[in-house]
């Protein structure tokens, strides 16, 4: 059974696996983070957990039963009780729900863990995905997103009152 699990050093293998593996899937649907991303892994990876450790980020991911990660779930910019949520999911774990379930899910931590009550995501036109997801999982559509924080490209921002969920 897939577990939800904060980000820790020992999931830099698996995490950069699941890039990998998923880079042309993402890129379909999100701007790509580009080559240098790649290049540099294990120091980006290294500031991620700086970040999770200062507290103004949390980092989770959804590790199957053998070790390989098959989601990331974000939540960055986590100041006055409200944080940005990101996500992806492999390509072969995709129209199962687990999108869906593990957002769902990491509100409770959102709320319980890191004292959250907003969460807000931006989505491109183009990520259907993504805003169903949303969408199911109690977010509401709260205007357009600025296009530089989506590589660019046109998109909507979301949020979700986590005071309101049961």
């Amino acid at each position: 059974m897939p577990e939800l699990k904060r980000l820790h050093a020992d999931h830099a293998p698996a995490v950069l696996a699941f890039e990998l593996a998923n880079r042309a899937y993402f890129v379909a649907s999100v701007p790509d983070r580009g080559d240098a991303c790649f290049d540099r892994f294990t120091d980006r990876y290294d500031a991620l957990l700086a970040e999770q450790e200062a507290g103004t980020c949390a980092f989770y991911v959804l590790v199957a039963d053998d070790g390989s990660v098959l989601g990331r779930f974000n939540l960055v910019d986590i100041e006055n009780r409200a944080a940005e949520l990101g996500y992806r999911v492999a390509q072969h774990v995709t129209g199962r729900g687990v999108a869906t379930g593990t957002v769902r899910e990491l509100c409770r931590p959102a709320a319980r863990r890191h004292g959250l009550r907003t969460l807000r995501a931006a989505v491109t036109h183009r990520n259907a995905a993504s805003r169903k997801v949303l969408a199911k999982c109690g977010f509401v559509p709260a205007g357009p997103a600025d296009p530089a924080v989506l590589g660019g490209e046109p998109g909507t921002r979301y949020q979700c009152d986590l005071v309101l969920r049961p």
